[in-house]
């Protein structure tokens, strides 16, 4: 605002623009960046898992239902379990879950925030909370200049109006400025409650898939093993700690041997019949000639298996074909 910058300070609109700025770079580096996607097991090493679980499990009879498919790890001298993901062919590391949505298993699955358009994982977690934070802050700061705004236009100071800083006669500013105030205070409660709620997830070092579940706070009363009993340590481990490289090939060619594999599975229909009913002209001619030879006269529908005619148009030897009442009607 012109106002606010000639009147108070002009770093308020620059440092305005400076959040706004940041708020948009940490929402792209959110979008764009990979949360830590697992990549699927290969049709080898699928197999290879599957001739381990049945020789662990054994043979499962008929009727019965097989045990579930969990290993279990020790961290911090705590049994975790993983779990088997039957899409993805494999089994999950800790902490790990597949999104519904992407279809994929997810490093640290925190949740899939549908503002973003991506899941929110291990390798992208603090751009997530670099972003819900810059932007609480940017709301309270248009919040709290509006409202500043609006007492001292409505103050009337008169260097102010002289100026033509503050128009006199008409009010259109500042109705959109109270218009402002309402939307940032109603949009401030969302923004900073999401805010405040991560920040304890980060002091305790869960995620919020975790905290919905509630595997460490649950009837079992489990300790969080992912926690180091210092708030500090935690916010360095999650916004601080070392980032793990992308196991994704994004130049990679998409192998396609299972749409393949379906295709030769599915029987064939009638165009199956296609090369032995379709011949060329050729074949044509060459059975127009025996026929000649024999002294019959070809018939239009001879070339034509008994399969390509219907049922109800194909005749024994004895019979004669009776016109339609279509060509009668065609006749007269």
């Amino acid at each position: 605002c012109r106002y606010l910058a000639v009147q108070l300070s002009p770093a308020i609109p620059v440092f305005a623009a400076v959040l706004f700025l940041f708020a948009m770079a940490t929402l792209l580096r959110t979008s764009f960046s990979d949360p830590g996607v697992i990549p699927r097991a290969l049709p080898d090493e699928a197999a290879f898992i599957e001739m381990e679980i049945e020789a662990t499990n054994g043979t499962v009879p008929q009727g019965q239902r097989p045990p579930p498919r969990i290993k279990n790890f020790q961290i911090n001298n705590q049994i975790v379990k993983l779990k088997y993901c039957y899409t993805c062919k494999i089994f999950r590391p800790p902490r790990a879950s597949h999104c519904s949505i992407c279809d994929n298993c997810v490093e640290r699955f925190d949740h899939h925030c549908p503002w973003v358009g991506n899941c929110v994982g291990k390798r992208n977690y603090r751009y997530f909370y670099l972003f819900i934070l810059s932007l609480s802050l940017l709301t309270i700061y248009i919040f709290t200049f509006n409202i500043v705004y609006v007492a001292l236009s409505e103050s009337g100071c008169g260097e102010v109006a002289g100026m033509g800083l503050v128009p006199g006669g008409s009010q259109s500013l500042t109705v959109l400025t109270v218009l402002e105030v309402l939307i940032c205070f109603f949009t401030l409660w969302s923004v900073v409650g999401l805010t405040g709620f991560h920040t304890f997830l980060v002091a305790l070092n869960q995620t919020t898939n975790e905290d919905i579940k509630g595997s460490w706070t649950g009837k079992n009363r489990v300790q969080n093993p992912y926690s180091h009993g210092n708030i500090v340590k935690n916010c360095c481990e999650v916004l601080c700690g070392p980032l793990p490289p992308s196991v994704l090939d994004r130049r990679g060619i998409l192998q396609q041997e299972e749409s393949t594999a379906q295709e030769e599975s599915c029987p064939r229909g009638p165009s199956a019949q296609e090369p032995t009913a379709a011949q060329g002209p050729g074949g044509q001619a060459e059975e127009s000639s025996a026929r000649q030879k024999d002294g019959s006269l070809p018939h239009p529908s001879a070339s034509l298996s008994n399969a390509e005619v219907p049922e109800e148009k194909q005749l024994t030897s004895g019979e004669l074909p009776v016109p339609s009442q279509d060509a009668g009607r065609a006749e007269h």
